[in-house]
């Protein structure tokens, strides 16, 4: 019993290191082929491609294990031994699988216990002996091999998959054919954008109109006042440190800094430029920078100079306000005053006027006044150059002028010097009618409210209380409201046109500050769709809309008009009488001039009333009939200016004043007649006018 167990023992052990040699050779073995797998297979190959790789490896080494008729090293195995290996995955987990002895390849070797120690110093010796290698390339990985007796050598390369390479081939057309199509759209791009780029350049327009203000010679240098504005800014700092000086009983340099602002002020003068400056200029400039240096060195103090200068800057304000209200009111005035020329000419005219005979001052033609297949206009002024302008640029551009009838009311102060200025210049082949609006019985207190208003004392302590005040700016706000036109009827006579013409269809109304420059025949032919005035409107995005006019705080404008509603412009109208006296349209401006005697819905002027008069009662006319803005905006459009019908002087810059726009009088004085007897008399000529 005891021999047996003891032959049975070194068996048991024998089996047992079988055991684990197998276990460990097959973890091995896997390891040799994936080396394998990684060296000869690049790592961008598709996931399918590498397990039919696998799946072909694994059947050669199934064909090599049978091949060799189940021998496993240099022992032939008799029986298919089941072979229980234990091993770790690479998640570190334990695992334990069984394997068949035939199943294993020529790499597993049987080992002796015996023969292990040395077999593991042969390995360690082999391990040394092997040199170092780096690895450059990522797509290539090569791996140390243990030696083993029965090892065959790997192939270091392997042919590429012809599905890779046909792969590689329909990639590579793609990107070809992508590309041509690419620069072929490149190339019509830029086609189409030179042809629309030829086809701008012959449209613009490469003429001169003109140079103004900013592009005059003087703005051409960035630098051409560099000297003035230091010099200014010297005399700035020069004050400054003056009253530094002052507080500090530093009587000297103050006295230095004083004499020497004087002296640069001298040399400044009213230069705008470098140029303007003197010769002594540049001497002045480099005299104050030695005395600031001095002051600097002496009396600078951060927190003080900045008191200084803050101090220094609201004073600056002050006064530009102070300036700004002298200018406003000195615009109003020169506005409503005329120049001496002017004013001799209706004073000549009024003169002549009383010498003729009852018969002469007779006009002849008076059978169209009253005719409405005819073309009538109506102005309302007491301005006689004003008029003749207009009624003079009418009638040149007329293509029938004698079927053209002009219906003038002025004031009785003007009314004979308006008549005796169309005596004696009759416009070719047109009729002229000159009118008192003091002949006007029926145009009353009782019967018109704005009369009764300017005609109580409360109106005219709100018109007139200006002159109260003490000194000019204190009243500049109310002087606006002191013009002539406000207190005038002739400048509510428009909102009363059936009753001053009661035998017409239609008017044209025009201001006395307009000039024709196109034949306005074609607007009679304007159908207005039923509306009764026929005006080009005057908002642009926010401005001139009905907010600007009237005051939307008072329930009864906010309930019945829209604030955003686009306002039009007085000066030239088309009005449909028909219209006006079916819609009552007198009627409607008396009842809203009652409510306004409080002047709680409307500050003054005609504009407002017109604009709740005619609301929802006006035709929009095309833009280029009249443009608007001669009389206050420099910065006009000179290709709408030329291309209008009618060009309005609305403002206080009139044509015929020193205040108007320079480079807009030439539109109005082309039409004055320079060679006219009265108007030498009175020296008004092209220079004064130019």
């Amino acid at each position: 019993m005891k021999s047996s167990f003891k032959i049975l023992t070194p068996s048991l052990i024998i089996l047992v290191l079988v055991h684990v040699s197998l276990a460990g050779a097959d973890a091995f073995d896997s390891l040799t082929v994936q080396r394998e797998i990684n060296r000869k297979w690049p790592m961008f190959d598709c996931p399918q491609c590498l397990n039919k790789k696998l799946l072909n490896k694994k059947l050669t080494v199934q064909e090599q294990v049978n091949t060799n008729s189940s021998v496993v090293g240099n022992h032939k195995v008799e029986k298919d031994i089941d072979i229980i290996v234990t091993y770790t995955d690479t998640s570190g987990a334990i695992k334990i699988r069984t394997v068949k002895s035939k199943d294993l390849s020529a790499s597993w070797v049987w080992k002796n216990p015996i023969d292990d120690n040395q077999s593991k110093e042969d390995v360690s010796k082999t391990l040394k002996d092997q040199p170092e290698t780096r690895f450059e390339d990522s797509n290539q990985h090569l791996y140390s091999e243990h030696a083993d007796i029965n090892e065959q050598p790997h192939k270091t390369s392997s042919p590429v998959h012809p599905a890779k390479l046909k792969r590689r081939a329909l990639r590579q057309e793609r990107r070809d054919r992508r590309t041509a199509e690419l620069i072929q759209v490149s190339q019509k791009m830029a086609t189409q954008m030179e042809e629309a780029a030829i086809e701008r350049a012959k449209t613009f327009d490469t003429s001169v109109k003109g140079r103004y203000g900013i592009w005059r010679k003087e703005y051409e240098s960035p630098n051409s006042d560099s000297m003035v504005k230091l010099m200014r800014d010297q005399i700035i700092m020069a004050k400054a440190y003056a009253s530094i000086a002052k507080a500090k009983n530093e009587t000297g340099i103050y006295d230095s800094l004083i004499k020497h602002s004087k002296r640069s002020q001298q040399a400044i003068e009213k230069a705008t430029f470098d140029s303007d400056l003197g010769p002594s200029a540049v001497d002045r400039a480099k005299e104050m920078g030695h005395i600031l240096s001095l002051a600097k060195d002496q009396f600078y103090d951060c927190i003080i100079m900045a008191r200084k200068l803050r101090v220094m800057l609201q004073s600056t304000e002050a006064n530009v306000d102070e300036v700004k209200k002298k200018s406003a009111s000195l615009t109003q005035l020169a506005a409503k005053t005329l120049p001496k020329p002017l004013h001799c000419l209706p004073l000549v005219l009024t003169t002549d006027y009383f010498l003729l005979s009852d018969k002469d001052k007779r006009i002849p033609d008076k059978q169209n006044l009253e005719d409405p297949s005819l073309y009538h206009y109506a102005i309302f002024s007491d301005n006689v150059l004003a008029t003749s302008v207009v009624v003079n640029s009418t009638v040149l551009h007329a293509k029938d002028p004698e079927k053209h009838v002009f219906h003038i009311v002025t004031d009785k102060l003007n009314f004979a010097a308006m008549k005796m200025w169309f005596l004696v210049n009759p416009p070719e082949g047109s009729t002229i009618e000159v009118q008192n609006v003091d002949d006007f019985t029926w145009l009353n207190a009782s019967y018109c409210p704005v009369l009764r208003q300017l005609e109580s004392s409360r109106m005219k302590e709100y018109y007139f209380k200006a002159h109260q005040t003490s000194s000019l700016t204190a009243g500049s706000d109310n002087l606006k409201y002191r013009n002539p036109k406000y207190l005038s009827m002739l400048n509510h006579l428009r909102f009363y046109l059936p009753e001053v013409y009661p035998k017409l269809d239609k008017i044209l109304f025009l201001d006395d500050d307009i000039v024709v420059q196109k034949d306005l025949t074609p607007l009679w032919s304007v159908d207005l769709q039923g509306m009764v005035n026929g005006a080009v409107e005057t908002c642009k995005e926010s401005f001139h809309r009905f907010d600007k006019y009237l005051n939307f705080s008072n329930p009864k404008i906010a309930d019945n008009f829209d604030p955003n509603a686009c306002g039009w412009a007085f000066g030239m109208n088309m009005f449909d009488l028909k219209e006006w006296k079916k819609r009552d349209i007198t009627g409607i401006y008396h009842g809203w001039q009652n409510m306004n005697e409080e002047r709680t819905l409307w500050k003054l002027g005609t504009l407002p009333p017109g604009l709740i008069t005619f609301y929802n009662l006006t035709h929009p006319l095309e833009r280029n009939w009249h443009v608007l803005g001669l009389g206050y905006d420099p910065a006009l459009n000179q290709t709408e200016i030329e291309n209008a019908a009618v060009v309005h002087y609305n403002g206080n810059y009139k044509p015929w004043l020193d205040l108007a726009i320079g480079k807009y009088k030439s539109y109005w004085s082309r039409y004055v007649k320079f060679d006219n007897p009265y108007l030498q008399i009175c020296n008004i000529n092209s220079f004064m006018l130019s």
